[in-house]
This record gives structure tokens, C-alpha cells and sequence, in this order.
């Protein structure tokens, strides 16, 4: 049996999208990591799945999962396409995602960008989720790295060049981080930008990372460094992040790219 699927990417940082809205898909731990396998898969760096969405005002629940078959809570890149698949198949320009994280409004813009609605921050240590009680701005750490959470754990090092990058897997699988945490290093360039990296949990270093650079702004903001709104340089290009005084909600906006459309044999994959 044939199934469907999209693959999409915001600024590189790639996808494989499935829908489950009329049909359940046989998807394990096991054979969502064979799919995202570059050489032997479809290849990604998440698989996202579509569901019929359960929270009032939603159009779709979303699920994210790492290439390593583990699930994520939350991933503004994938949200961004989501987004942007949704309208191309409804016309909406104002689609709500559902995710584990919470309820995700959105936008399209007439030029194609789309902002997502990323919601409030979490701080606190339990939030992150760090294993035990540490200030959040400043973790017990070399290069003392600030924590928050979009929904995913995310540890940010403000950095003077991106030397560190290659310490990444070992910073991911730091007891200190329970659930592992995605690990971004931000260069500051001005008030208003900064070039980030990330080592995403259960991915590695990807072309860009949308929830990473929500917290890398987010902790940025907290230590003085950058405004409300600010520019991320990632490798795959620009977003631009806003944490609203009035809100306290992030706002992300960067562009969302449909590369092209297949079908799989499931049943060809490991389950």
C-alpha cells in the first residue's frame, strides 16, 4: 500500500510529513527512524505526523519525532511548514496548530513568510527540565549556558566563535539535562542580531533550528545582550524572533519551502 507524503523544509532544516487525519499509519519508534535515515529512508532531520486536531480552534494536531524515533515536543521550523501546508491545502491564512507544547496560532503572509505564535517561555528549573534546582540563567556548566524551554529543553552558549560546536552530543546527554536538551551557540553581531548554532537533541547540528533560536533570543533578551526583536543568522538563513513585553509570547517568522512530493511503502520499513 502506497502512502503519501510531503517533504518540506524551513531554511534547511528538513522534514517528512505525514497525514494520519483519515488514515492510522503503522509508525514506531523503529520505523520512524528507518524513514529519516538519509541513506536508507526518506531521509529528514524530523518526521512530523498530521492527526485531526482535538483542542477548540485547532485545524490539525501535530506530532514531531526525532530521527532517532524518540518524539519532540515541539519544533518551530516543522510548525512554520505545517503552517504553509495547511494553507497551500485550505486557503487558510491563519491556521492553529495543536502540539504537545500547546496551541500554535499562525500567519501567512502575502510574500509566503509565516509566523508562528510560539507561546510563553518556561523558565523555571523544572520547566526546562533541569534534574535538580539551578538558576536558569546561568547553569552549572563551562561557559555557563542559560536554559529555557519552547516546549523542548534548549541550553544556549553565548559564544565569541562557534569552536565549541564539536562538544554538542556530549552537552545533549549532560546528566543535568533529564530528558537530553538541544544545544544552541549564539555569536551576539548587535542589539538586534546574532548568528546561532545548533546540536539538536537526537539530530545533531542541523542548518537551523527555529525553537533554538526562540530560546537563544529568549535568553539573550534575559542576560542584556540583544532587544525583543531580534535577527538569527542560522547557516540555512534568517528568522526574524520577537518576545513580546506585552505577551510574553514569541513570535517566529522565516519562510517554509514544499521541496516535493512522494509516496512510501511502509510496510518495506522495519516496524
Amino acid at each position: 500500500m502506497l502512502t503519501s507524503f510531503h517533504k518540506m523544509h524551513g531554511l534547511g532544516n528538513d522534514f517528512v510529513i505525514l497525514d494520519e487525519r483519515t488514515t492510522h499509519l503503522a509508525l514506531t519508534p523503529v520505523r520512524i527512524a528507518a524513514l529519516a535515515h538519509r541513506k536508507r529512508g526518506i531521509g529528514c532531520d524530523q518526521l512530523v505526523t498530521l492527526r485531526p486536531a482535538c483542542a477548540e480552534g485547532a485545524d490539525v494536531f501535530v506530532r514531531f519525532f526525532n530521527p532517532d524515533g524518540s518524539e519532540a515536543g515541539a519544533c518551530g521550523n516543522a510548525s512554520r511548514c505545517v503552517a504553509d501546508l495547511v494553507f497551500r491545502q485550505t486557503g487558510n491564512r491563519a491556521p492553529v496548530l495543536q502540539t504537545r507544547a500547546g496551541v500554535l496560532p499562525a500567519s501567512i503572509a502575502p510574500d509566503g513568510l509565516v509566523t508562528v505564535d510560539m507561546g510563553q517561555p518556561r523558565l523555571s528549573w523544572q520547566d526546562v527540565p533541569l534534574a535538580q534546582a539551578h538558576d536558569t540563567l546561568s547553569l552549572p556548566l563551562p561557559g555557563a549556558p542559560a536554559a529555557a524551554s519552547m516546549g523542548n529543553p534548549h541550553a544556549t552558549f553565548f559564544v565569541s566563535d562557534f569552536s565549541g560546536l564539536e562538544q554538542g552530543y556530549a552537552l545533549e546527554h549532560n546528566p543535568i539535562f533529564p530528558e537530553r536538551a538541544n544545544i544552541g551557540f549564539a555569536k551576539i553581531e548587535g542589539p538586534n542580531r546574532m548568528r546561532l548554532k545548533v546540536h539538536e537533541r537526537g539530530a545533531g547540528v542541523t542548518e537551523a533550528c527555529g525553537s533554538g533560536a526562540c530560546a537563544a533570543v529568549v535568553n539573550a533578551v534575559r542576560r542584556g545582550l540583544v532587544e525583543r526583536v531580534c535577527e538569527v543568522e542560522l547557516d540555512g538563513g534568517l528568522l526574524r524572533i520577537e518576545w513580546s513585553a506585552q505577551t510574553n509570547h514569541v513570535l517566529m517568522t522565516g519562510p517554509a519551502t514544499l521541496s516535493f512530493e512522494g509516496t512510501v511503502v511502509l510496510a518495506d520499513y522495519p516496524a
